[in-house]
């Protein structure tokens, strides 16, 4: 069974109080402000976790401001671990980006192993100017890096940032939000990178040229294509509900999309 899991970077804007003007840098770093204390961390990441659960997850993917490879002590890893845990919930993925320095990506490895996932799904600096330091971790901490798009315009732009991919340690991340904002076929990207992939970012935008994401099926990403293209190739991996709106809260539409996924896909939750 597939594994499906809530990207917790959906609620990117939530400590802005929906009202995300600034872009993905004011969501990013009032969510960074807000989790950092450790004195209100537990309670806080606490909340976090109680209402991914209530919307039916027993799964996510956790984006790095929640945790931060740049200001999570031991104490703010071994505080997210237990509440994990009392939550029942699995961590599948962590998604962002893992720094530009040798001590970030470690950093962000040493959280990945702590939490009991196998997967970093987003970018780092650190593939181009040392590979062999990215990957003499991923082996030490037995994880495999999914590299994400962003910019890039087509699937073999993503698969040159990979190289041969170091005996699978190194992958791809699809973000189908990503490519639908590139104009590519989000379903077709799927095909063409199957070998390779890691880990789906699932994600529907209204337009090409930007990136405003919306509820399955309200956008041009063809998600029924998507989902249809993952079961022809037999994927088993995980796939993130991924909706990072600006200026709502997306829990209706993350809720509808699980439900959509389950059905579809025959997915769980875990």
């Amino acid at each position: 069974m597939k594994t499906i899991s809530f990207m917790s970077a959906n609620y990117v804007a939530r400590q802005t109080g929906y009202n995300m003007t600034g872009g993905w840098g004011q969501g990013d770093r009032t969510t960074n402000e807000y989790f950092r204390p450790i004195e209100t961390y537990a309670e806080r990441f606490d909340t976090l976790l109680r209402d991914i659960r209530a919307m039916g997850f027993s799964a996510l993917d956790l984006w790095n401001a929640h945790l931060s490879p740049t200001w999570a002590t031991d104490q703010h890893i071994e505080l997210a671990r237990n509440l994990l845990q009392q939550h029942d919930l699995q961590v599948v993925s962590l998604a962002g980006w893992f720094g530009s320095t040798a001590e970030e990506f470690g950093a962000a490895c040493k959280i990945a192993a702590a939490l009991g996932s196998e997967i970093l799904g987003g970018s780092t600096s650190m593939l181009h100017k040392d590979s062999a330091f990215v990957i003499n971790a991923l082996h030490e901490f037995n994880l495999r890096l999914g590299v994400e798009n962003h910019p890039e315009k087509t699937p073999d732009e993503l698969r040159a940032k990979i190289g041969d991919g170091s005996n699978g340690r190194i992958g791809v991340t699809v973000d189908t939000g990503w490519f639908g904002t590139q104009g590519y076929d989000a379903a077709e990207a799927l095909r063409e990178l199957r070998d390779v992939l890691i880990h789906v970012h699932l994600k529907d935008v209204l337009a090409p040229g930007a990136h405003e994401t919306c509820r399955y099926g309200q956008g041009v990403v063809p998600i029924e294509r998507c989902a249809g293209v993952l079961h022809e190739f037999g994927y088993t991996g995980g796939i993130s509900v991924e909706h990072e709106p600006e200026h709502f809260d997306p829990t209706e539409d993350c809720i509808a999309e699980l439900q959509m996924l389950r059905g579809r896909l025959g997915g769980e939750e875990q």
